[in-house]
């Protein structure tokens, strides 16, 4: 079989490869990328679903991490407005002087101080938030409120508190949905680029690589530079390539999704950043109308296998009723729970929580044969992703003997494209169901044009799930690569994570996208067996 020559191959379609993905493809090369799951389908599908300035990073003097974060989260806001919105943030305060020693012991590199932080520790904290994140502002400063404002704002709260901090961070309403339009938006900016998802790595020999493609199909390519994006699977996939790293040393992050109306009457739009009992930082907020709780931070190394455990689920309940005793909590209000493994540095004997969230880029250079290099994507968290592309963007570049044509700096990404300024207008006067135009915006920013035509003037909505039509999701499985069931309710669309999915919407959903993919009875079966035992397996699904 001959090799295709190609300038990039990217192993690994999370946030991090498909950010590389589009950049280089903005600027002309010819790149191949490819995962062996879904795109989005691992670590980046697992996220506090924040895009953040990493406001913790301050106290192991990341500062330049911070500076980084503050910056990138403003441009998502301004670039992807229909996936990241502002999140006002609220702090919980138990006393006035702590923390001021551990923090500098912290800042000298101690592993072992007290995470207990005070008032006076607090405000500074959030002055030099405010400070790093003014480069393109576009949220409110922070504001520190006595314990009586506190209490009134957010009456559940306990009694303990003597203060708490307002600042304001974002959150990332759909990740998966941002990783897929990343990608689109490289295969739209290069048409000689190709994109692959339940992709197998079969391995390299000599210059060539080879891949077989979910229908079977074996492709044999040989790049001028091979980027790992792999996240938590980088050491095997360099394995796969027949090179041997230690690189990565992750931790396990899990979360839980309540039905809770009660808690999202309390928390109105906001997130509470709040220490637990045993000093952690966990948080809570409103993610499309389910408390969103997390999360934890422990050593972990198996991406295939990880899941929310009942010690975890218990640890968040327990942080939730010490934190606002005003309210019940249990483990009938879960709908969801999720986990992945950062994708951090090997860094033996440093606490979970003190491994540094900066990325960095190793590269093995080509050897005999192989006359390609490997970049290696180390380390880095979901809002810095742009930055962290155009790096390695720039290094691919400069090896390739090329220049930078284009900054995505300021590019908008996917359904941000033309976003407009007064979104009810845009939505008065795009036609389609009552309502419906607002509702998809908000879902998938200016590309809900193409799904409302796709669903006309009397769409068919699902039984549970009604804010979701058979027709929207028939333009998803025909437009947007779903290989399986699974890529549509679970990334595609909220309906898992937001535990709106039931068995006879599923059942049908099944049976819908059979027909459309040409799926026989026992392929539907099949994919309806893999989906429950999925969802209620790992997820923590109702099903």
């Amino acid at each position: 079989m001959t090799a295709t020559p190609i300038d990039v191959l990217i192993l690994g379609a999370g946030i991090n490869g498909a950010g590389l993905f589009r950049d280089l493809c903005e600027q002309g090369l010819t790149c191949v990328i490819a995962d062996k799951g879904d795109y989005g389908s691992g670590t980046s599908a697992a996220p506090s679903r924040l895009i953040h300035g990493g406001i913790k990073y301050l106290e192991t003097g990341e500062f330049r991490l911070v500076a980084q974060s503050t910056l990138e989260r403003n441009l998502l806001l301004r670039n992807a407005p229909h996936c990241v919105h502002p999140l006002p943030t609220v702090i919980p305060i138990f006393s006035w002087l702590k923390g001021i020693g551990a923090a500098l012991r912290t800042l000298m590199g101690s592993t072992t101080a007290p995470r207990a932080r005070g008032a006076v520790l607090m405000k500074i904290g959030l002055a030099l938030y405010d400070f790093y994140g003014a480069r393109a502002q576009v949220m409110p400063r922070h504001a520190l409120w006595g314990r009586a404002k506190a209490l009134a704002e957010i009456p559940p709260l306990t009694p303990r508190i003597v203060a708490a901090g307002r600042y304001f961070d974002a959150t990332v309403a759909h990740p998966e949905r941002l990783v897929l339009e990343l990608v689109q938006d490289g295969l739209r900016a290069s048409s000689a680029s190709r994109a692959f998802n339940h992709c197998a790595l079969l391995g390299a020999e000599g210059a060539t690589v080879r891949l077989r493609t979910v229908d079977g199909a074996e492709l044999a390519l040989r790049p001028r530079v091979v980027v790992n994006a792999a996240g938590p699977w980088i050491d095997s996939v360099n394995a796969t390539l027949g090179l041997q790293t230690r690189l990565i040393g992750g931790t396990k992050g899990s979360h839980i999704l309540l039905d809770h109306p009660a808690l999202l009457a309390a928390l109105k739009g906001r997130m509470i950043y709040f220490e637990a009992d045993d000093g952690r930082i966990c948080l809570v907020f409103d993610y499309l109308g389910r408390a969103l709780v997390g999360s934890t931070d422990t050593r972990a190394d198996d991406p295939d296998t990880v899941r929310c455990e009942e010690p975890e689920i218990d640890y968040f309940l327990q942080s939730l009723r010490s934190l606002l005793p005003g309210l019940h909590f249990d483990r009938s209000q879960i709908v969801y729970a999720y986990s992945g493994i950062r994708p951090l540095p090997a860094s033996d004997g440093t606490a979970a929580g003190l491994i540094s969230r900066d990325h960095s880029a190793p590269v093995i250079e080509a050897a005999g044969a192989r006359d390609w290099p490997v970049i290696s994507l180390v380390g880095g968290k979901w809002t810095t992703f742009r930055g962290f592309a155009e790096e390695v963007a720039d290094t691919v570049l400069s090896r390739l003997g090329r220049a930078r044509q284009v900054s995505t700096r300021d590019l908008p990404i996917g359904g941000g494209r033309d976003y407009p300024a007064d979104p009810a207008a845009w939505a008065a006067q795009a036609g389609g169901a009552p309502g419906r135009a607002a509702t998809l915006l908000a879902r998938y920013g200016t590309t809900a044009r193409a799904v409302l035509a796709a669903e006309g003037a009397s769409p068919t909505p699902l039984q549970d799930a009604p804010d979701y039509t058979l027709e929207e999701l028939g333009w998803l499985t025909r437009h947007e690569q779903v290989q399986c069931l699974e890529d549509l309710v679970m990334r595609r669309t909220a309906l898992a994570v937001t535990g709106q999915l039931s068995a006879r919407d599923l059942e049908r959903i099944a049976g819908f996208v059979a027909e459309i993919l040409g799926w026989d009875a026992p392929r539907r079966d099949t994919e309806l067996a893999q989906v429950v035992a999925r969802l209620t397996g790992r997820h923590y699904s109702r099903l």
